[in-house]
């Protein structure tokens, strides 16, 4: 009897172990032709690296709603990457900065960025990002003009994916020349665009007296933003560097650096610049200019060009025009540079799929291009030419000739610009002169420069 329970007990089991084997292969099959197991293109959270894409506007918003071309984007990428998901997080320039500050000091870095080389290359020489240099074979780096590769990397380290681009240069209110009548003012029938001071002062005291209600040009020295227009600016009008040729120090304090520094004074003091410049931003001066009630914007670009027609108010054509020169010499442009990085977050696997999608919107047979054009700039690569109609674009690749070396990657840059616009507002409200202004901000950006030279060695 007690063989014969055992035997019974037993059986059960086995018949318990096996209903449970086949309803567990019937869910597996179920699964399988759902599109799940094997072939699911949405796989388990176990199986997707999920990676942080940080960005700032630098695309145009697509219907009005900032982010949504990058959502556009992100499920393009899917598509092809199915096992990779990708965490949006829109900046903004005003308190993008300090946020990012914030998240590297936490250890909180997102995986990818989609920024310019001021703050990336001063990241890359902290050790906080990863190399791309797997991403740029010879090819690619040789289509890419040196003056832009230089600011991309640190010594043989490439750090950031060089995209967009296009030079720093001014804008002019080319609707307002022609209703008052005085359109030849403007370098417009030359090539190459080039002028004098003396033509540039012609044309803003042209503005002053027969459009009284409109200010001549702008100028601007509450906050770092928009510092390339500023640099650029009094560069141009004394013909001075703004950093040595091997960045070692500050040159802008030159006798022809405080020349033009000294003109941009004398000009406010004559009304030909925006009042209250020392306590206007980059924003202030920009909006001035989309309303319709500034001649000349000194912080304008193909890209900003672009970005900027929503925010018009009023319908008037924007050209582009290089800085003045004292002799109408060659201007030297900075370039603006769109790139993109990865941060070494100590995962190997974020790294290398934070740079497919870096990959994707770089160089995506399809999304490429599209994605360039939706920034508004002109390619990197010199070899990609011809993806817009128009005069000003045409006018932008011509001006490539004039870009220069930037200042953006000397050691200590990100230190060396925050001593740059107090400077500027002691000169703009004259409780300093611009010998004295430029000279406190030479002391004290070569002072940061050696320091951060000394941290980096």
């Amino acid at each position: 009897m007690r063989g014969s329970k055992k035997g019974s007990v037993l059986l059960v089991i086995m018949a318990l172990v096996l209903s449970l084997f086949l309803a567990a292969c019937s869910q597996d099959t179920a699964k399988e032709s759902e599109g799940g197991k094997d072939t699911d293109k949405n796989p388990s959270n176990e199986k997707q690296v999920e990676i942080t894409w940080w960005n700032f506007p630098n695309f145009q918003a697509l219907d009005g709603e900032v982010g949504k071309y990058e959502k556009e984007i992100i499920a393009a990428f899917n598509e092809k990457n199915p096992d990779i998901k990708v965490k949006l997080e829109m900046l903004t320039f005003e308190g993008g900065p300090e946020k990012l500050n914030v998240a590297i000091a936490t250890n909180t870095a997102p995986d990818m960025i989609y920024d310019a080389p001021g703050r990336i290359i001063d990241w890359g020489k902290k050790g906080l990002l990863a190399p791309l240099n797997d991403m740029m074979p010879d090819d690619v780096k040789n289509d890419i003009s040196p003056a832009l590769m230089k600011q991309s990397m640190v010594g043989d380290q490439v750090y950031m994916y060089p995209f967009n681009t296009g030079p720093f240069m001014m804008a002019v209110n080319k609707t307002l020349f022609e209703d008052i009548g005085e359109l030849d003012l403007l370098p417009l029938d030359r090539p190459d665009r080039t002028w004098t001071v003396a033509e540039y002062e012609k044309a803003l005291h042209a503005v002053k007296e027969k459009a009284p209600g409109i200010i001549p040009s702008g100028f601007y020295a509450k906050s770092v933003a928009g510092d390339q227009g500023t640099r650029g600016y009094i560069t141009n009008l004394g013909t001075s560097r703004f950093l040595n040729e091997d960045y070692s120090a500050v040159a802008i304090n030159s006798e022809s650096g405080i020349k033009g520094l000294e003109w941009v004074v004398q000009a406010s003091r004559d009304g030909l610049v925006a009042p209250g410049a020392a306590s206007l931003d980059a924003g202030d001066h920009n909006d001035l200019f989309l309303q319709g009630k500034m001649a000349f914007a000194i912080n304008y670009s193909a890209v900003l060009k672009s970005l900027f027609a929503p925010n018009k108010t009023e319908d008037f054509e924007d050209v582009l025009l290089p800085y003045p020169t004292p002799d109408g010499s060659d201007p030297k442009l900075e370039p603006f540079l769109g790139g993109l990085a990865v941060f070494n977050n100590d995962d190997d696997k974020k790294a290398e799929a934070a740079k497919k999608l870096v990959d994707f919107i770089v160089n995506d047979p399809e999304w490429g291009e599209k994605n360039l054009i939706q920034t508004g700039g002109l390619s990197a690569r010199n070899s990609v030419t011809g993806l817009y109609e128009g005069s000003e674009y045409e006018y932008s690749e011509l001006a490539r000739k004039f870009i220069t070396d930037p200042p953006t990657i000397a050691d200590g840059y990100a230190e060396v610009r925050t001593f740059w616009f107090p400077e500027l507002q002691e000169a703009i409200l004259e409780t300093k002169s611009a010998k004295e202004a430029l000279d406190e901000f030479a002391e004290k950006s070569n002072a940061a420069i050696e320091k951060a030279k000394a941290a980096n060695k």
